[in-house]
């Protein structure tokens, strides 16, 4: 029987419009980020790690054989939004920034990436989110025009 196998992990990456604070309240990040997992889940896209802080997401995760990244971005992004502003009036104009990140990963990578999400928070106090994204377009050998990366 002939099969179809992947293995693609994917660092996505986007903030919140105009990379607004909307999820300093911790439980929310939390919850958030849970759902972001569960959407991924339910896409075919196994989540390894989503994190974050306040202003923006990372999340580690396997691509479907069936879906491209910018579908599952675009949907991850669309149902997680909802979400957010069903669950307070103070997050109806919550929205995601209109772009995004997506980077490939090594599977020899995969720890140190896990890591490196989990210690959002913390990086952060050394690092913006421009300065954390403009790095990671670098690292990875992405051309970009500045004017269109921020929304």
């Amino acid at each position: 029987m002939p099969q179809s196998l992947a293995q693609i992990y994917v660092h996505i990456v986007f903030s919140t419009k105009h990379r607004q604070p909307f999820l300093t309240d911790k439980k929310l990040r939390d919850e958030c980020h849970a759902y972001l997992a569960g959407t991924c889940k339910r896409r075919g896209s196994t989540s390894i790690i989503v994190g974050g802080v306040a202003d923006h997401v990372h999340i580690l995760c396997t691509l479907s054989r069936e879906e491209s990244v910018s579908v599952l971005v675009r949907e991850l992004k669309r149902e997680s939004s909802k979400s957010l502003k069903e669950k307070s009036p103070a997050l109806r104009n919550f929205y995601w920034q209109a772009g995004y990140g997506a980077f490939s990963v090594s599977p020899a990578h995969v720890a140190v990436l896990k890591q490196y999400i989990r210690n959002q928070e913390e990086h952060h106090r050394q690092e913006s989110f421009q300065d954390e994204f403009r790095r990671l377009l670098r690292k990875y050998g992405v051309e970009y025009d500045e004017r269109y990366v921020w929304d």
